[in-house]
């Protein structure tokens, strides 16, 4: 039986006058209302109709927007093709690997997208908005068998039919029927979409698929707690097999129910690996060391990594304070050919000026008062190993000219020493600071920067990462209820909410931090609250706005968490909002007789005006006026906004 095709307008006009008929029975099964816990009809929303007025077309310019978020229109023979080459070039298991993290790196922007464009849709409507964009998407149509989530104890447990599966077209065509699942980018999508929308690991399996034989795909979707061997899977998840490291074991004082809840959440780290403190955590020498991630930003740092472990050349380590160099540093060092010898970390800005020098070359007895023995200093110690330099950028001139004929030279001379000591080490260094600026300003040695700026990695902040974000809350949840032996199921939507919108000014570093207080601070058996994560003066994003549409057609602005009343459905949360002054937009029923304007001014005025509720984003300011982004982009052209 052949379906008819229909235009995405046809859709929004079908839909909005009713009329959607059959076209809405063959891309929304029955089975949407299936949660056990609350009731989903096809009419919920976001519906289809709220979904598809996100989707922009630009095809003068060349661009396709979903929200903010660049798309573009892919032939599935393409992809395809791409799959079969992957596939013949690097093996199967690290070809699934990669399309399981790009499927996850998709599917946690989506649940954004749906976090942002529907702050108040329930919980299981926004999950079910997945399965809608993963169909307007043109990937796969969703049948949701049964789905429930319980979030008093942080377990999510759900079952789907996937029928149409673009990803078993292609594998077939290529390998036919084989005797294992193929469908990576899917279940990649799966696991991201679900563990960003809900704040923590979710894993997603597939039992059937059209590719070994089955008549249509089945998955299974489980927190990661409730699984009982989801290590392989979250093995695809790994952007190289050192990140991670394996569950450790549970305190003996742990009750039996309690131990599924507090299993670390890892990606993937074969056995018997060595283990560092987690990033932003120097001062716990025996936390469990997991460098957690999936977003393509932390996978380039991975990579990057990868690469220059087997040479020896000096790595520089950028990136704000808190996003874990240290950690990287570390990794580097274990997974090179020095692993067996030492690795000497020193953070040069707690070093005060005058025993910079002892403390990187050593001292000899009797160089100045209070000298009373030999001791080696830290360049000595690394040999044959590694030696970190953290916040190298405080040095001050006069160290940085020692530490660079060091470095030329490859020996040091102890204070009061008259000899000469070859040492052999591996530079590594660490700066939150532009070293570039601060050779323009006159406070960095060119030469030095040079000699460090071999193999620079930028490692970027948590905001630009937000992907990591989910993996991250179940690590720690997991590291501090061991730690602290405290039972807390997980987090609240309104935390999850919260998490995601906050700037975290303190990156990893702060986030592990406000872990650990919210699980001192919940009580045993109920879910972490903003209030828990937010005691210590923080101040959650104020400036997440939503748009919520009023009877009398105009439009206000609110922030997040401020109570709403007569809020219709669908509403909107710019990618760009407005300041939090300005919360409300331009309303077309003024309070006093409008003054007469040319037609062009008062054009002009509105576009303004809808430009600065909309916090300057241009398809949220479009979506104000109910006209197209790129109706809107031509306008603030022509006049010159």
């Amino acid at each position: 039986m052949s379906r008819r095709r229909v235009s995405l307008a046809d859709l929004n006009r079908r839909t909005a006058t009713g009329q959607a008929g059959g076209l809405l029975a063959t891309t929304e099964p029955s089975a949407l209302g299936g949660f056990d816990t609350v009731g989903v009809s096809q009419h919920t929303h976001p519906t289809v109709a709220d979904i598809s007025e996100c989707l922009f077309f630009s095809p003068g310019d060349g661009r396709i927007w979903l929200q903010d978020q660049r798309m573009i229109l892919l032939h599935s023979e393409a992809l395809g093709s791409l799959r079969r080459e992957l596939i013949d070039s690097i093996g199967l298991d690290k070809a699934r690997g990669l399309l399981t993290r790009a499927g996850y790196v998709s599917g946690a922007r989506d649940a954004r997208l749906v976090r942002q464009q529907w702050p108040n849709a329930e919980p299981t409507a926004a999950a079910i908005a997945g399965t809608r964009l993963h169909a307007l998407e043109g990937v796969v149509q969703v049948e949701v068998v049964h789905a429930r989530y319980d979030a008093d104890r942080g377990a999510y447990e759900g079952e789907f039919l996937w029928h149409n599966s673009s990803e078993d077209d292609e594998h077939i065509a290529a390998y036919g029927v084989g005797g294992s699942p193929a469908c990576w980018m899917q279940v990649g999508y799966a696991t991201g979409y679900v563990s960003t929308l809900f704040g923590h690991m979710i894993v997603f399996r597939e039992v059937d698929c059209r590719s070994s034989g089955a008549a249509h795909c089945r998955v299974i979707g489980k927190s990661a707690h409730l699984w009982e061997d989801p290590e392989q899977d979250l093995f695809y998840l790994n952007a190289q097999d050192f990140v991670g490291t394996p569950p450790a074991s549970l305190p003996p004082s742990m009750p039996e129910g309690a131990q599924g809840k507090a299993r670390t959440t890892y990606l993937g780290m074969p056995p018997g690996k060595a283990s560092a403190p987690p990033a932003g955590t120097a001062a716990e020498p025996t936390a469990q060391a997991t460098m957690v991630g999936a977003s393509s930003a932390f996978n380039a740092a991975c990579h990057m990594l990868q690469r220059v472990a087997p040479t020896a050349a000096t790595v520089l380590f950028t990136g704000e304070s808190g996003v874990g160099k240290e950690m990287f540093a570390s990794m580097l060092h274990r997974i090179s050919p020095r692993k067996d010898q030492p690795f000497v970390a020193i953070n040069c800005a707690a070093i005060p000026e005058t025993l910079v020098e002892s403390e990187l070359f050593g001292v000899e007895r009797g160089a100045y008062t209070g000298a009373g023995t030999s001791r080696p200093g830290r360049f000595e110690r690394a040999h044959g190993g590694t030696l970190f330099l953290d916040e190298i950028g405080t040095l001050s001139l006069v160290a940085q000219g020692k530490l660079l004929r060091a470095l030329q030279e490859g020996e040091i001379e102890r204070v009061g020493g008259t000899r000469t000591v070859r040492v052999d080490v591996r530079l590594v260094a660490a700066t939150n600071v532009d070293l570039r600026q601060a050779v323009r300003e006159g406070t960095f040695r060119e030469d030095l920067f040079y000699r460090l700026n071999v193999f620079p990695i930028h490692l970027p902040p948590l905001r630009d990462r937000r992907d990591d974000i989910p993996l991250l809350m179940s690590h720690f949840l997991a590291h501090y209820q061991r730690k602290h032996q405290r039972q807390v199921p997980g987090f609240s939507q309104a935390a999850v909410k919260a998490m995601f919108h906050y700037p975290f000014p303190g990156n990893i570093r702060e986030l592990q931090n406000l872990i650990e207080r919210a699980v001192i601070l919940a009580t045993d058996g109920e879910p972490i609250e903003p209030h828990h994560l937010f005691a210590g003066g923080e101040q959650p994003s104020s400036d997440v706005m939503s748009l919520h549409l009023n009877p009398n057609s105009t439009g206000t602005l609110h922030a997040a968490g401020q109570p709403q009343r007569g809020v219709a459905a669908g509403a909107v949360a710019p990618q760009n909002p407005a300041p939090p002054q300005s919360t409300s937009c331009w309303n077309p029923t003024p309070t006093a007789p409008p003054t007469v304007a040319p037609l062009h001014q008062a054009e002009e005025q509105l576009l303004r005006q809808a430009l600065h509720s909309a916090g300057g984003n241009v398809a949220s300011a479009a979506r104000l006026l109910g006209i197209s982004r790129a109706t809107m982009a031509y306008r603030v052209k022509k006049f010159g906004i």
